[in-house]
């Protein structure tokens, strides 16, 4: 738990001097919960236990979760810095960056499968550490395509922070 809680915190604060914002990095750690879920019902649905191989593909998580929701985060940031409202900013890097999270997602997703398949010396701890990165990817792949920028709306709502361009820029009158 110790080194989990600090695998969070080291995250957030990474993310605070990357964003220069206190905000955003808890919209992006707010996809390791859904990772999580997915990660121990994987472990569950096969009668695996919580030991420290899971604990590993669970901090492993942290990074992998929070990766998808940093390219939403941070297009829609650069969306709304060019005028963009809230909304449509989350809608339109959630849809330009689909592609690039899902291609990134399956290939690490196909990429542990031989680990939830081991056969072998040291099976039980590959095909621990396998399904639980393998099923929480898949949750935080699927669930927070959707998850993220629904939070993003409803966080920047609330706490707006810094402001944006607008996408008119207003000219002074001229006086002849």
């Amino acid at each position: 738990m110790i080194l989990f809680g600090l695998g969070l915190i080291f995250v957030y604060l990474t993310l605070a001097a990357q964003y220069e914002s206190f905000v955003l990095p808890f919209i992006v750690l707010l996809a390791v919960p859904v990772a999580l879920l997915g990660a121990i019902g994987a472990q569950s649905l096969r009668g695996l236990q919580n030991d420290v191989y899971c604990q590993i593909g669970l901090v492993m998580l942290i990074g992998l979760a929070s990766k998808n929701a940093i390219l939403i985060v941070e297009f829609a940031e650069q969306l709304r810095e060019q005028g963009m409202s809230i909304v449509d900013a989350a809608i339109e890097a959630a849809r330009i960056r689909l592609r690039p999270i899902l291609m990134t997602s399956l290939a690490f997703i196909l990429g542990v499968v031989p680990l939830v398949l081991a056969r072998g010396a040291g099976r039980a701890g590959r095909i621990s550490v396998g399904t639980t990165v393998f099923g929480g990817m898949i949750a935080a792949t699927t669930l927070n395509l959707l998850f993220i920028p629904v939070l993003y709306v409803a966080v920047k709502s609330l706490i707006p922070g810094k402001k944006h361009a607008t996408a008119v820029a207003t000219e002074p009158a001229h006086s002849d």
